[in-house]
């Protein structure tokens, strides 16, 4: 499975309510047809999912073998997938999941100037944020310069379902999306059942739709930076309840380390090759589709807060929510279309 594809899930956390694991939930007869919520949860890519969804069946075996098709297509961890064979240089006919991730790394990529690029990965590896045998013990100046050679959307193409690169050593990662995308593959695949009413959340991102099992809306989330990190018990800024919904949230206040006295985060800025240093510390966007609401999500979190608000303006499909630090208290600043969008 994938890992580390998907990075840290921050987040939209799911106000889940009473209920176990894995439970079939309330039952209604419409039509003389029994429906039932049902809800399927587990570990993958790395991560969590929580799926819950109104239907005659239980459509777990189907969600499991649509999430193992998306593993085969985007895992770099896979050494069979799409992914792993492009970075690996071998002949690989590229497929419709690889092509829609594509497609949206190329908007989101000229939507922020470059913020967002998925040919960051051998700068992440270095950095110690991918596999920890990829971290390099020291790095410098000269070090950063000599990875950037390999850096940049403008040194890759798709052309008829295959990827042609400038350099060998250029490799993708398709992490900053394939948690989005991945919901936005299980909504389809419900929708295709004939699902109206399901949420699902896959490590902290979501797409929502219709009603929970009390016919109310669904309840989601978002997280309280933790600004210190030292094991508080995990705190919500805000609940919102929502009935049709694509949103996202990228943040630096989990995956960090220090080097000597320097603090570096998992969010790599590719113009520059080296971790972002500023006050946003959580950026849940809601856009489209999941996907491209979580591409958005890290291209804020490498823009900064002024940068980011003006990047979902440009956008206008999307709307933010910033959670900023300011001296020792957090401050939230919205995108104008926030409310509207919450509230469709």
């Amino acid at each position: 499975m994938i890992s580390a594809l998907l990075g840290v899930g921050l987040a939209a956390l799911l106000i889940w309510g009473a209920g176990g694991k894995d439970e079939n939930e309330r039952t209604k007869d419409e039509g003389g047809m029994t429906e039932i919520y049902h809800r399927n949860e587990g570990k993958i890519f790395g991560t969590y999912y929580n799926i819950r969804y109104e239907a005659p069946a239980d459509l777990h075996d189907s969600i499991q073998a649509a999430l193992q098709a998306f593993d085969n297509s985007l895992s770099m961890f896979n050494p069979h997938s799409v992914l792993s064979a492009v970075n690996a240089n071998r002949d690989t006919v590229t497929d419709p999941l690889f092509e829609a991730m594509w497609a949206e790394a190329t908007d989101v990529y000229a939507l922020s100037g470059g913020a967002f690029d998925i040919t960051v990965a051998p700068l992440v590896k270095a950095f110690g944020f991918g596999r920890k045998s990829d971290q390099l013990s020291a790095i410098s100046p000269q070090t950063i310069d000599s990875i950037r050679q390999f850096v940049g959307f403008d040194k890759v193409e798709l052309v008829d379902h295959h990827v042609y690169k400038s350099n060998p050593h250029v490799q993708i990662d398709g992490g900053a999306v394939a948690k989005g995308q991945a919901c936005d593959v299980i909504a389809g695949l419900l929708y295709e059942h004939g699902c109206s009413n399901y949420l699902v959340d896959i490590g902290g991102e979501v797409v929502a739709r219709g009603v929970n099992d009390k016919g109310e809306p669904w309840r989601i989330g978002i997280t309280k930076p933790n600004l210190n990190n030292e094991g508080a018990q995990e705190e919500l800024q805000e609940i919102l309840a929502v009935s049709d919904i694509h949103m996202a949230t990228s943040g630096n206040y989990r995956n960090f380390y220090y080097a000597g006295s320097e603090r570096r985060s998992h969010t790599i800025d590719p113009r520059t090759g080296y971790p972002v240093q500023h006050s946003l510390l959580s950026a849940t966007v809601v856009s489209s589709s999941c996907m491209r609401a979580d591409a958005m999500a890290t291209a804020c979190m490498v823009l900064g807060e002024e940068q980011a608000l003006g990047m979902i303006e440009r956008a206008q499909d999307a709307a933010c929510y910033l959670i900023v630090a300011k001296k020792d208290s957090l401050t939230v600043i919205t995108s104008p279309k926030w409310e509207k969008m919450i509230a469709k």
